[in-house]
């Protein structure tokens, strides 16, 4: 049986395979290039295999402190942003219960926002509770959540004195790095972001990892699915490889003007993980004046709002659907005498058959519409298939910036902001005046 299906039903009078076969020789080459140990971009592939790099020592050292977290504290603040935070909230709202029981560790995030109400009423909401802190950073600098660890360690430090150093976990560069020089001078305990992988590539290292673990999810599960997917997407075969069939699907897509795509799905607890799809696609894309533009809804929820757009709006959106053969529980619409509310005609049905009806009809409506539809499913929504669903999405993403003849690793643009940011709050080293693009 296979971990993923790809249904490209609704695509073949947009991509046709002839058009797809053209791509044969190109992706063969660039996936080449991304294998080969002499790649021009060598030093940011290291998330290809860095699961089945990861030793039992490190594993393990993960899984004794997750427990020492959720044994000791009411509350783990993970202090990110970007990709240092959104696969580790990513992974635990897609495998979490909705309602959190109130006996486990919370998760909360800070550090990627500047709202100085969030850390007042998150400062409130921790101070008479058992707290550990995980600052997930490479380097410590960035600006949001390098101000909510000054805020926060001062608190932790008024709380616990001398035993703050043991609550706090610093998630950062093996060698260099504000964080890492304050985690040797403090006593930090630290794990490591590997050198060769980038924040939005990095949710499989312990970026994701101990957050997820607190969580309760099993993170061999995730490592095991996302292994399997590595073995699966190393064929160099675009017929074999649905990692890049459905890169080269999105750029013939974006050739031909569809330049949104609405990464969708019918499960609400998956709204994080289609926020780091976002980041992943948009971040690795969107240079040059290129790429499509990435976008997400939640059906039907989205429907009821979104959904007269997609149905009969400017035609140059696309779908990407994630979906699940599985439920993971479920429960029936009951039978009532009188039927006032006239349901029924479903009674006995249960609702992920309903929400599977309903998937079905919006994809008839909407390819009706001239809306091209791609229908990615797995079987089940577990640790395992969501770790391969992140290998799958990685891998394809760096094919598809390749495509488009961009550097999947990079991020110049992002730096713009923070350079205006930084001279309009004085900060030492940058000049007064922000820059101003004059067209």
């Amino acid at each position: 049986m296979s971990t993923l299906s790809f249904d490209t039903s609704f695509i073949t009078k947009y991509a046709t395979l002839a058009e797809m076969k053209n791509y044969d020789s190109i992706v063969k080459l660039i996936h080449t290039n991304i294998h080969s140990t002499n790649s021009i971009d060598k030093n940011s592939l290291g998330w290809l295999d860095y699961g089945n790099q990861m030793s039992n020592e490190e594993l393990n050292s993960i899984e004794e402190i997750a427990k020492e977290i959720q044994h000791n504290a009411d509350i783990l603040i993970v202090i990110g942003v970007g990709g240092s935070y959104l696969g580790a909230k990513a992974i635990e709202d897609a495998l979490g219960n909705y309602f959190p029981q109130k006996s486990k560790t919370e998760i909360i995030y800070a550090g990627n926002n500047l709202s100085g109400t969030y850390i007042k009423q998150l400062l409130h909401h921790i101070h008479d509770k058992s707290v550990y802190i995980n600052f997930i950073s490479k380097s410590g600098s960035t600006t949001e959540p390098a101000i909510s660890f000054r805020i926060l360690r001062t608190f932790m430090e008024e709380k616990y004195g001398s035993e703050a150093a043991k609550r706090i976990i610093a998630t950062t560069d093996a060698h260099k790095g504000i964080l890492k020089d304050l985690a040797d001078q403090q006593g930090y305990r630290q794990f490591i972001i590997p050198e060769n992988i980038g924040g939005r590539y990095s949710v499989l290292t312990p970026v994701g990892l101990l957050p997820a673990a607190v969580a309760g999810i099993s993170i061999r599960s995730l490592l095991f699915g996302a292994n399997k997917a590595m073995v699966d997407f190393q064929q160099e075969d675009l017929k074999k490889n649905t990692a890049y069939q459905y890169a080269v699907i999105r750029h013939l897509l974006y050739t031909k003007g569809y330049t949104v795509e609405l990464f969708t799905s019918f499960e609400p607890n998956l709204k994080y993980f289609q926020e780091w799809w976002k980041q992943l696609f948009g971040e690795s894309e969107g240079k040059e004046h290129k790429g499509i533009f990435p976008a997400d809804v939640t059906y039907p929820t989205d429907l009821h709002s979104f959904g007269q757009y997609v149905q009969d709006g400017h035609r140059q959106l696309f779908e990407t659907m994630l979906s699940f053969k599985e439920a993971q529980e479920d429960i029936v619409v009951p039978f009532v005498v009188g039927d006032i509310d006239q349901l029924n005609y479903i009674a006995q049905r249960s609702l992920y058959d309903i929400n599977e009806v309903a998937k079905n009809g919006t994809i008839l409506a909407h390819a009706a519409g001239d809306v091209p539809i791609i229908e990615i499913q797995l079987e089940a929504l577990d640790a395992y298939h969501i770790g391969y669903a992140l290998y799958f999405f990685m891998k394809a993403c760096a094919m598809s910036a390749y495509l488009l003849d961009v550097n999947p690793f990079d991020q110049p643009g992002v730096e713009a902001y923070k350079i205006n940011m930084f001279r309009l709050l004085e900060k030492p080293g940058y000049s007064q005046e922000p820059v101003i693009s004059k067209k």
